[in-house]
C-alpha cells in the first residue's frame, strides 16, 4: 500500500521504512524557530535544564509578533534572545523581517518535504508549499533545539477533491471560509488535509498561502497542498537547489475523501467569534470602526494590490481607521516599488511595517471595547484582537468595507457614503488570584467544573495580553480570564479539581500558559471529548493530565460533583458509590513523560 504525503514525509525524517496513522515516531526536525513571545522561554528551557544547540544552522528566532518594540516585555525578551542566539551562533530574523513562517518560506528554508516547527500555531502554513510545519509550545521547542527532533504521532490523512469551475469572486479566504462553513472546527480534526483537483492546480503561492493558513482553525494538523511546477521553481530559486517534491501514491490509504464543487462556493465572512460561524455578505448595514488587512493569512503582495486597486481614488470612510500590515520586509518594499504604499496611503490607510500585526497583540490590529473590526486574520475569538468584534473576510471585501463604513462587497460601494449611527459597549474583567502547583499521583479525587461547551480556544483560556508572563505562580490568575461566564473561574477554583468540557479544547494558540495557568492553581486533570492538536502537547509535554472522553457529557456528572479518575486504566467512578465508566486512558508515551514529571 502506498503513503500519504506527511506518512512519506514522517517516515523518511525518521529511523522507520514506512508509518501509519497513530505511529509515534521521532521526526527530524529540519528548521527549528522560536519567536519573540515563546522565545524568552524556550531559552529559560535550555538554560534552567543545562540543555545544548544541536545544530545552530537548523536554530533561529523570528521577531514578528512584536516587531515595532512598542511593550517593554516584549523588548526584554527579544533582547534575551538576542544575547542568547550571540552566545550559540544562532540567526535572528529581528523586527525588520517579518512573520516567520514567510520568511522560511523566502528564504528557502521550507520547501516540498520539509520539516519545521516553530513557538506559532499557525507553523502549518508551510503545507502551502508541500512542507510539514508544526506550532508547538516552549518545551517542544527546546527539546527540538538540544535533539534536533521530537516525537509526533502520525495524523491520519484526509484527502478534498475539488471539482468544476471556481467563481470568479471567489478569493483563496473565501475558500477556507467555505470550508469552515461546511466542515466547522472539528470536523478534521487531527487531520493532515490534501487538496486536489484543478482549482488547485492553478493557485498561486500567495493563495496556496491563504488556505494553509486556516488548517488550525479547521482543527487540521495541516493542509497539504501538491507543490504545482510553478510553485516548485519558486521554492528551487530561493533554496538554491534542485528540490524532489514529495507527493502521495496512486494506492495511498485515506481515512476521509470528500469531493467538493467549488462553483457552489460564495463570499463569505466569519461573525464575531468563531471563524466557523460563516454567514453571506449581510444585507443589512453592519457599521465598522476598523478594518485590518495583513497577518500570515492575507499579508501578500497580491492582497495588498487588491485593496490599492479597491481604494485607488477612493478615501476610508469618516471614523474609520484602514490599518495594513505587509507579512514581510520583502512584500513590504514590493509594494512601494509597485507605487501602492502611495495608493494606499492617499486613501487614508495606515501602514506599518511588516509583522504579525494585532493577531498577536504587539502591532497594530487590535481594537477596543466596543469597536467593529473586520479583518483579513484567521482568527476573531473573543479578545484576540482585542476587545472589541472581529469579523473575518477576504481582502476586497475589508478594503470595500473600509470604503464604505459597513461591510459590503466592491460592487456595492455607495457614490456617497451615509452617516453612521453611534453605539458603545462595556466590558467586565474578573477577579486574579494566583495558586500553587500540587504533585499528581496515578489515580487522583476531585470536584468537577462541567463546561459543556465546544472549542473553547486559548484565548478564552489565557488571552494572549498575558503572554509575556514567564513565572508559573503568576499564570493562575488569569485562566478562563477571557472566557464568558467563567471570568472568576481562578478565584473560586481549588487544588484538585478537574474540568470536564466539550470538543477541540484548546483551540487556537500554541501557548503554553493555556496548559500551566492550570497547573499553577492546582487543578488536577482535564478530560474533555478532544483536544486542539497542539494543546494535547503541550499538556503532555507538562506532565498535565487530560484524558479523552468521547461521551464524557452523557455521563450524570454535574459541576461540584465528585469523581476519582484513574490515569493507567481509564476508569472514572462518580462518588460516592455512583457510575463507573471509561475515558482513553494515558498512552505509553503520557504516562513516561508524566512519570518524569514533564519533557525533560
Amino acid at each position: 500500500m502506498g503513503a500519504t504525503i506527511i506518512e512519506k514525509i514522517m517516515a523518511r525524517h525518521s529511523s522507520q521504512d514506512f508509518v501509519q496513522p497513530g505511529d509515534i515516531v521521532d521526526v527530524t526536525i529540519d528548521a527549528r524557530i522560536a519567536r519573540d513571545f515563546g522565545g524568552a522561554n524556550v531559552v529559560q528551557n535550555i538554560a534552567g535544564y543545562g540543555l545544548q544547540i544541536d545544530d545552530p544552522a537548523k536554530t533561529f528566532f523570528t521577531f514578528d509578533c512584536n516587531p515595532t518594540g512598542s511593550d517593554q516585555k516584549y523588548a526584554a525578551n527579544q533582547q534575551k534572545c538576542r544575547v542568547f542566539a550571540r552566545e550559540h551562533s544562532i540567526r535572528v530574523y529581528d523586527i525588520n523581517r517579518g512573520i516567520g513562517t514567510h520568511i522560511l518560506i523566502e528564504e528557502g528554508l521550507a520547501y516540498s518535504g520539509t520539516t519545521a516547527v516553530s513557538t506559532d500555531s499557525h507553523a502549518n502554513i508551510l503545507g502551502a508549499v508541500g512542507a510539514f510545519g508544526q506550532g508547538m509550545g516552549d518545551k517542544d521547542i527546546a527539546a527540538a533545539w538540544s535533539k534536533g527532533k521530537i516525537w509526533f504521532k502520525t495524523p491520519p490523512s484526509a484527502k478534498i477533491i475539488f471539482h468544476g469551475e471556481r467563481p470568479v469572486d471567489v478569493t483563496a479566504k473565501d475558500i477556507v471560509l467555505n470550508l469552515l462553513e461546511r466542515f466547522g472546527s472539528n470536523t478534521l480534526l487531527g487531520y493532515s488535509i490534501e487538496l486536489y483537483g484543478a482549482p488547485v492546480d492553478h493557485l498561486t503561492l500567495d493563495e496556496r498561502i491563504t488556505i494553509a493558513s486556516m488548517a488550525t482553525e479547521l482543527g487540521a494538523i495541516i493542509i497539504l497542498i501538491p507543490p504545482s511546477a510553478e510553485v516548485l521553481r519558486y521554492c528551487e530559486s530561493r533554496a538554491m537547489k534542485k528540490i524532489d517534491p514529495v507527493y502521495s501514491d496512486e494506492d495511498a490509504r485515506y481515512d476521509r475523501v470528500e469531493e467538493l464543487d467549488i462553483s457552489s462556493f460564495r463570499k463569505l465572512v466569519s461573525l464575531p467569534g468563531k471563524p466557523h460561524d460563516t454567514s453571506p455578505i449581510p444585507e443589512e448595514r453592519v457599521w465598522i470602526d476598523s478594518a485590518f488587512i495583513g497577518s500570515c493569512t492575507n499579508g501578500r503582495i497580491r492582497d495588498i494590490e487588491v485593496a490599492a486597486c479597491i481604494l485607488k481614488g477612493r478615501q476610508v470612510a469618516p471614523g474609520v481607521v484602514l490599518k495594513i500590515v505587509p507579512a514581510t520586509d520583502k512584500v513590504w518594499t514590493q509594494a512601494l516599488e509597485m507605487g501602492l504604499i502611495e495608493e494606499l496611503k492617499e486613501a487614508g490607510a495606515l501602514i506599518s511595517n511588516a509583522g504579525c500585526a494585532g493577531c498577536a497583540a504587539g502591532q497594530v490590529g487590535q481594537n477596543g471595547p466596543g469597536e467593529v473590526t473586520i479583518s483579513t486574520g484567521n482568527r476573531n475569538f473573543p479578545g484576540k484582537q482585542g476587545q472589541g468584534e472581529v469579523y473575518l473576510a477576504s481582502p476586497d471585501i475589508v478594503a470595500a468595507s473600509a470604503v464604505a463604513g459597513y461591510i459590503t462587497t466592491p460592487d456595492r460601494i455607495p457614490d456617497e457614503i451615509p452617516d453612521r449611527p453611534v453605539v458603545g459597549r462595556t466590558t467586565v474583567t474578573g477577579e486574579e488570584k494566583t495558586r500553587r502547583m500540587i504533585d499528581m499521583p496515578l489515580e487522583i479525587t476531585g470536584r468537577v467544573w462541567v463546561i459543556p461547551e465546544d472549542d473553547i480556544d486559548t484565548d478564552m483560556i489565557f488571552h494572549n495580553r498575558h503572554l509575556s508572563i514567564t513565572d508559573l505562580s503568576e499564570m493562575g490568575a488569569h485562566a478562563f480570564g477571557n472566557m464568558k461566564g467563567y471570568e472568576h473561574f481562578a478565584t473560586e477554583a481549588s487544588p484538585g479539581d478537574i474540568v470536564i468540557t466539550g470538543k477541540n479544547f484548546g483551540s487556537g494558540s500554541s501557548r503554553q500558559q493555556a496548559v500551566d495557568c492550570f497547573k499553577s492553581l492546582g487543578v488536577s486533570a482535564i478530560i474533555a471529548r478532544s483536544f486542539g492538536s497542539i494543546y494535547e502537547r503541550n499538556a503532555i509535554n507538562a506532565a498535565f493530565p487530560i484524558l479523552v472522553g468521547q461521551d464524557i457529557l452523557n455521563h450524570n456528572i454535574q459541576t461540584g460533583s465528585t469523581i476519582k479518575v484513574n490515569f493507567e486504566s481509564g476508569t472514572v467512578t462518580v462518588l460516592p458509590g455512583g457510575e463507573v465508566f471509561s475515558v482513553t486512558p494515558f498512552s505509553e508515551v503520557q504516562m513516561e513523560i508524566y512519570k518524569n514529571n514533564g519533557l525533560f
